[in-house]
């Protein structure tokens, strides 16, 4: 895998982790439990924010591989 496809990846995983936190806590906020967190909708947002962030990525680059 190349430096850059891999600071693709890199910057994915770690969108999706960061919307998947952001989700949780919202939904959290919203129901008073844990237990009452939707997780489909957790993992759907940031699934889709982890292929949006790639597609980005693709797209324009990223500042790690961008020649100094």
């Amino acid at each position: 895998m190349s430096e850059k496809v891999k600071s693709y990846v890199i910057r994915a995983v770690w969108t999706a982790i960061q919307a998947a936190a952001a989700a949780a806590i919202a939904t959290i906020g919203s129901t008073a439990t844990i237990g009452g967190v939707d997780w489909r909708v957790v993992a759907s947002t940031a699934g889709l924010a982890g292929v949006l962030s790639l597609l980005k990525s693709v797209a324009v680059g990223t500042p790690e591989t961008k020649a100094s």
